[in-house]
């Protein structure tokens, strides 16, 4: 039986976070272009972003396409493909495993730069904290599914919160499903989906941005000039140093 709580957690809150970051997103592109950004702190220090950047980036960008495999993809399609459930495992808890340790020491090192170099500090807003705290407790939980879930409890979230997660976009949720799953899934869902709501209010909007307008931008037109850049004309009436040499 589906109690209010759960209809509540795994019906209510994904639908209006959707809606929050939908809403937001247009919003915020709408009347706040300029600070449509990163806000880059390169020029401030660039030795601790070469390390922490790198392994933020891409390791956030395989956990992502974990996400898409193991939430997106049902089982049946990739048994049907010849990845069998052992090996799809392995490589869950492996990959998994490691995306989540460099995407969490990536941001480690990023976060000890912002509090350390001070222009980098004084260039940190509430919402940075704030977005690099809901992204912390989102990377910890996940790892501690990706290790303690799938080791420890065998919990085939493949079975559970996937069919919850594909049914909330066929509009068609299932509540019980979440109920019945371990705390840390349900909290990692949570902590997900509140995240999703505050991404448009943070730099994580620039996620988004792709240079395509410069596919059908014109041409920058350059023009040649008869001296370099850098060099003048001498006076009427005076004649260079070195030509009165050679003569």
């Amino acid at each position: 039986m589906t109690t209010t709580p759960d209809l509540v957690l795994w019906v209510v809150l994904p639908y209006a976070c959707l809606a929050v970051f939908v809403v937001g997103h247009y919003w915020r592109y709408r009347y706040d272009k300029f600070g449509w950004t990163t806000l880059s702190s390169q020029l401030y220090e660039s030795r601790l972003l070469r390390w922490g950047s790198p392994l933020f980036h891409f390791g956030i960008l395989a956990v992502l396409l974990g996400h898409v495999m193991g939430l997106g993809i049902p089982k049946s399609w990739t048994e049907a493909v010849g990845i069998s459930e052992g090996v799809y495992h392995v490589l869950a808890v492996g990959v998994g495993a490691v995306a989540g340790f460099c995407t969490l020491v990536g941001m480690a090192i990023l976060i000890y730069r912002r509090r350390t170099v001070g222009p980098v500090f004084s260039a940190t807003t509430r919402m940075d904290k704030v977005m690099y705290l809901a992204l912390a407790v989102v990377i910890l939980l996940g790892i501690a599914n990706t290790v303690g879930g799938n080791i420890i409890d065998h919990y085939d979230y493949r079975e559970g919160l996937s069919v919850w997660f594909r049914g909330i976009f066929r509009l068609d949720p299932h509540p019980e499903i979440m109920a019945g799953a371990p705390f840390t899934f349900q909290a990692h869902a949570v902590t997900a989906f509140l995240l999703f709501a505050l991404w448009p209010f943070t730099r994580l909007v620039h996620v988004f941005s792709a240079p395509i307008g410069y596919l059908w931008r014109p041409y920058v037109p350059y023009r040649s000039r008869e001296d370099r850049l850098g060099q003048r004309r001498g006076g009427r009436g005076w004649e260079r140093v070195g030509e009165n040499r050679r003569r």
